[in-house]
């Protein structure tokens, strides 16, 4: 049984989308979706929906080329683009499990 975290640090979160601390930090002045919270030492705290919207940004700007401007354009004038990030996710998954099980099929 995974037990989830409340809470991930800045450190677990760029690890997730494999990428530098300095663009998290950055990426949340540039938009209003990313609102960790910080604890009396003001170290970082993001919560699920922290890292929710960072995982359509970083979809929007890495993976589809978007520039910022187009990533905040895509994120007011697009309320279904979570659902379709859901659904991505949805996907991602099936397929890495589908990936598992072919390797294990294979050993």
């Amino acid at each position: 049984m995974d037990i989830e975290k409340r809470y991930y640090s800045i450190g677990e979160v760029a690890e997730m989308f494999e990428v530098a601390t300095s663009l998290i930090r950055f990426w949340e002045g540039q938009f209003q979706t990313i609102k960790p919270k910080k604890n009396k030492n003001g170290v970082r705290q993001y919560t699920k929906q922290d890292i929710e919207a960072i995982r359509t940004i970083y979809h929007l700007v890495k993976e589809k080329g978007f520039t910022l401007s187009g990533a905040k354009d895509a994120l007011k004038n697009q309320p279904k683009i979570n659902e379709n990030m859901e659904a991505i996710n949805s996907l991602r998954k099936v397929r890495a499990f589908l990936v598992h099980l072919r390797g294990q099929i294979n050993e």
